[in-house]
């Protein structure tokens, strides 16, 4: 019996209520949307709980639910390193760059480099955020997540899935903007914690919910966070110096995931969310990564990992439940395609068009910023099915990340913290950072070096990148260098006080659960 074959009508109802719902919150927030700070700042008014939610939502995407069940069913736990570590950075982001963030009133990402460096820094790394959303994330977002649906739909053709998909996503995020986004990804968020909790238990109650015996029947090392350095998959050192850099760049310098925190109506819901966001990213390892273990004694002979998680929805699932873990397997395509479409359009239209066009009015920027929604969209849904034909080349375009990301990483932190690194020499580290990384990459292709995990080469490239933005700015006079930090008025409010409206005590206590969850499990 086929996986649609056992998708009861129940199943089907709640899907579409999913989609009525979420429809229904982006045109009732568009009626609100006037300006194009509206559009993509939700008119600086998200609450901390709104941007947690949606930082959560917008980073799980279909692939991440297929792909952690998948890899820990065949290498084990290790895969959550990424989860926890996520919790720690976002302290670090909180504590560190959203204040710089918020209170510099910046509206993308790129445009602290222009104010930490210069223009030439903001329109490079622009340029290659919105090459990244389009082609890699909203891409590969809607393929992959029509690939998923296809196991379940067979019917439905490839072309027609990722159009359905990117024309649902691209009618509420043109209309309401990061507002309709965000508000949306509460519900995704909130259907994809309850659909993987349903899933986790059922699965724990097919073992007597015995933990011993997923212990005894599990082979050593694989509910373990820390790997030995030869490990494949994810050794201890890439853990150490590789994840923390890829980490850091997603969290705190990605457009499509820190525009929900320029949206905050002060630094204090914006710390609060992104804290809140990394709470929320510890329950993966017991409801996203150890259901994958725990099924190798439930379906101990699938071929693939990848297939872990269609069979747990299609194999153990009552009617109404397989409806709601559909809906948050839906929910976690949609959260990632209109996240990377409001993202490149903010973009493209407050890095590029405005600055060429400064005497567009509000409501002609919310326009401009609509139209290239919809083209990002139209483009994205036309190359998403021809990944089929180059799936080698998207994998590699995947795995370039690691070599892309240490240049950026390395100016967004030298430069936060050291105030002597100049203009020029930022500028100079991205592009000669990237042509290191171009070269190390068809090295390894070719043999000429040790090709060794790409998170211990993401490690070393970020050293070398730091290196250079220093060495580059010494060569300079120190008269080259920008004041920094800015000078920034302080917020009232909560920021300072004790108890838990206190963004240290709060930091203090994720820290704290972060670390029991990593000896737990050490």
């Amino acid at each position: 019996m086929s996986a649609a074959d056992q998708i009861a009508g129940l199943d089907l109802g709640i899907v579409a209520v999913y989609f009525v719902v979420v429809l229904a919150i982006g045109f009732w927030v568009a009626a609100r949307t006037k300006t194009g700070d509206d559009l993509f700042l939700a008119g600086r008014s998200l609450g901390w709980w709104a941007i947690g939610f949606s930082l959560f939502a917008s980073n799980i995407s279909s692939t991440t639910l297929i792909g952690l069940a998948g890899a820990a069913y065949q290498s084990g736990i290790s895969v959550s390193n990424y989860e926890w570590m996520a919790a720690l950075i976002l302290v670090f982001f909180a504590i560190y760059y959203i204040p710089v963030y918020v209170r510099g009133r910046i509206a993308t990402v790129p445009e602290f480099l222009e104010l930490r460096f210069d223009r030439r820094s903001r329109a490079y790394f622009s340029a290659l955020t919105i090459l990244t959303n389009v082609v890699v994330d909203t891409a590969g977002s809607l393929f992959a997540g029509a690939m998923v649906l296809l196991t379940f739909f067979p019917e439905i053709d490839l072309y027609t899935t990722c159009a359905a998909l990117a024309l649902v996503a691209g009618l509420y995020t043109a209309a309401g903007g990061l507002a309709a986004v965000v508000y949306t990804d509460v519900i995704q968020a909130i259907v994809l914690l309850v659909g993987s909790s349903i899933v986790a238990w059922i699965l724990f109650g097919k073992v007597d919910h015995n933990w011993a015996r997923v212990v005894a029947a599990t082979p050593p090392g694989m509910l373990s966070v820390i790997r030995p350095l030869d490990d494949p998959n994810l050794p201890w050192l890439g853990t150490l110096i590789g994840v923390p850099v890829l980490g850091f760049y997603f969290w705190c310098t990605n457009q499509f995931i820190v525009q929900r925190v320029l949206g905050a109506r002060g630094v204090d819901h914006a710390r609060w969310g992104a804290l809140f966001g990394g709470v929320l990213k510890l329950p993966v390892l017991f409801i996203m990564v150890l259901p994958g273990t725990m099924a190798r004694l439930v379906f101990p002979n699938l071929e693939r990992g990848d297939m872990v998680f269609p069979t747990l929805i299609t194999h153990m699932l009552p009617p109404g439940a397989t409806g709601l873990v559909l809906a948050g397997l839906i929910a976690a395509i949609m959260s990632s395609i209109d996240s990377t479409l409001n993202s490149a359009s903010t973009l493209v239209t407050l890095d590029f068009i405005l600055p060429r066009r400064p005497d567009m009015t509000p409501k002609q920027t919310a326009r401009v910023g609509r139209i290239a929604i919809v083209a990002i969209m139209i483009f994205a849904a036309l190359w998403a099915p021809q990944i089929a034909h180059f799936e080698g080349l998207f994998n590699y375009l995947q795995a370039m990340l690691s070599y892309i990301v240490p240049p950026v990483a390395a100016l967004f932190i030298v430069g936060m913290f050291w105030s002597r690194a100049t203009p020029g020499a930022g500028f100079y580290t991205m592009l000669v950072g990237h042509g290191v990384s171009i070269a190390t990459f068809v090295l390894q292709r070719t043999g000429v070096i040790p090709d060794v995990h790409f998170t211990i080469v993401a490690g070393v490239l970020f050293a070398v990148s730091c290196a250079l933005l220093v060495l580059l700015s010494l060569r300079e006079p120190a008269s080259a260098a920008k004041p920094w930090p800015p000078a920034a008025p302080a917020e009232p409010g909560p920021e300072g006080k004790g108890g838990l409206s206190d963004y240290r005590v709060l930091s203090g206590i994720l820290v704290a659960l972060t670390g029991a969850l990593v000896l737990t499990f050490w």
